[in-house]
């Protein structure tokens, strides 16, 4: 028997309706699509930390190695104990409000923010173990679980059209159309893109990869013809590994010495509430995409990928990143088939690729891997069929959940919109009994975290 066919054996594979070679394309996409956190998160991080005797691009570089090794770490833990087809790394918009927010905003130390982190990470730890955080996920309206999906969709086909210069700024009515004829990030984005939706739509498997390196293989030739400048489609450098991370290893001990508790709690408060949101919504909405959740919009077994996600931000803030998150690009292996643990461990392997393929991951520009966003933003729509919007409650709940993610850039906020807007349109309907106590316990929680987030507390 091969190692594939064991593997294939081990996870179910045959009876999760896939099989070896699925699940390893599936892997792949994924990996390629989130790929970009490799370059991303140490850019973020390092306009915080800074370490004595190393200078910003070296810190950038341990901070390189701190990402994939605690992605590997926290999707391996998906694979073998999970056993679902989610992989791991640090979060975007956590890492933003960790180095802008609370390290450079409110002049905590680096050190103090990844003892917040760590703590965020144990309390994770217990209350998953005991069970309270998959209780209060099953807390979730009806019509916020089978929402989520819709809103992912639209945030990831938001995040993707902006990474391709497609969508951008504006002063006026904040976004609008991009350059797409003159800026050759955006013409090679669009031809891509078309590409890979064709590949798509005739049904051939591996589209979206075959669309991310198709793209990253033109813009590369297009640069070594000289027809483009290096940076312009291509990056303009390529990130060499730093593997002695020790100066940020442990680093948290050293952050837990001397703490304004007030100021402590705030951040660990904040970093919590966004994480368990972010995590709850990203879980809930990648599931209904691939079908795994019951008739009531719940995962089964959902405590076992909560705890991966639980020790990937412990592990990360010892090693030195931030909030380790179950990814939304999770969503683009479950379409190309990926349906079990078999998926997260090829992106796992991947991961530890990187560890010395870090200058090959860095080649591929970051709006060729945004292709895969945009795609399965637009597949991922099709979660508005399992609203009811003839009912008040579902229609309002449901539909502040899909427009306030991508909105406010924030999964989070989506879904703390629906989960306090439930409870009171179903009292306005005349409805009251058909809301559970611990439903209005939640939905008052999150009133209580959006006036943290906006009275200016934290800053």
């Amino acid at each position: 028997m091969s190692i594939g066919d064991r593997l294939g054996e081990y996870f179910d594979v045959e009876e999760g309706g896939s099989d070896v070679r699925t699940e390893t394309v599936a892997g792949l996409t994924t990996f390629l699509a989130m790929s970009y956190i490799v370059l991303v998160n140490p850019i973020i991080l390092a306009e915080a930390i800074t370490v004595e005797g190393y200078t910003q691009v070296e810190v950038q570089q341990m901070l390189a190695i701190a990402t994939i090794l605690s992605a590997f770490v926290a999707t391996l833990v998906m694979a073998f104990y999970a056993r679902r087809p989610f992989a791991l790394a640090p979060g975007m918009g956590l890492n933003a409000f960790f180095a802008f927010t609370v390290v450079l905003g409110l002049g905590v130390p680096w050190q103090t923010a990844l003892a917040a982190v760590f703590v965020e990470g144990l309390i994770f730890i217990a209350i998953t173990a005991v069970g309270a955080r998959k209780y209060v996920i099953e807390l979730f309206p009806e019509p916020v679980k089978f929402s989520v999906g819709a809103g992912i969709g639209v945030f990831l086909l938001f995040i993707g059209l902006q990474e391709m210069q497609i969508v951008v700024a504006d002063e006026a009515t904040l976004v609008a159309l991009g350059d797409v004829a003159g800026s050759p990030v955006a013409g090679l984005g669009v031809l891509g893109l078309a590409a890979t939706f064709i590949l798509w739509a005739r049904g051939i498997k591996g589209a979206i990869v075959i669309g991310i390196l198709g793209t990253t293989a033109t813009g590369w030739l297009l640069t070594l013809a000289g027809v483009f400048e290096r940076g312009v489609v291509t990056p303009e450098t390529l990130v060499s590994p730093q593997y002695d991370v020790t100066p940020l290893a442990g680093a948290f001990l050293e952050g837990l010495r001397d703490v304004d508790p007030l100021t402590f709690t705030l951040v660990v408060f904040t970093f919590f509430f966004v994480d368990f949101f972010d995590t709850a919504g990203t879980l809930i909405g990648v599931s209904q995409f691939g079908g795994f959740l019951d008739e009531e919009g719940d995962l089964p077994e959902m405590e076992k990928p909560l705890m991966a996600d639980a020790i990937g931000t412990t592990v990360g803030a010892m090693i030195g990143t931030s909030t380790v998150t179950t990814y939304i690009e999770s969503s683009t292996g479950i379409e190309e088939g990926g349906r079990t643990g078999l998926t997260a461990l090829v992106v796992a392997a991947f991961f530890a690729l990187a560890f010395v393929a870090v200058p090959l991951i860095a080649a591929i520009p970051a709006y060729a891997s945004y292709i895969a966003l945009v795609v399965v933003g637009i597949i991922m729509l099709q979660g508005v069929l399992d609203v009811d919007w003839h009912d008040p409650a579902w229609a309002v709940s449901g539909g502040l959940t899909i427009t306030v993610m991508p909105l406010t850039y924030s999964i989070a906020n989506g879904l703390a919109a629906g989960i306090i807007a439930y409870p009171v349109i179903r009292t306005a309907t005349g409805e009251p009994r058909e809301v559970r106590l611990g439903q209005w316990l939640l939905a008052a929680a999150l009133v209580g975290y959006f006036y943290v987030q906006t009275s200016g507390m934290l800053l």
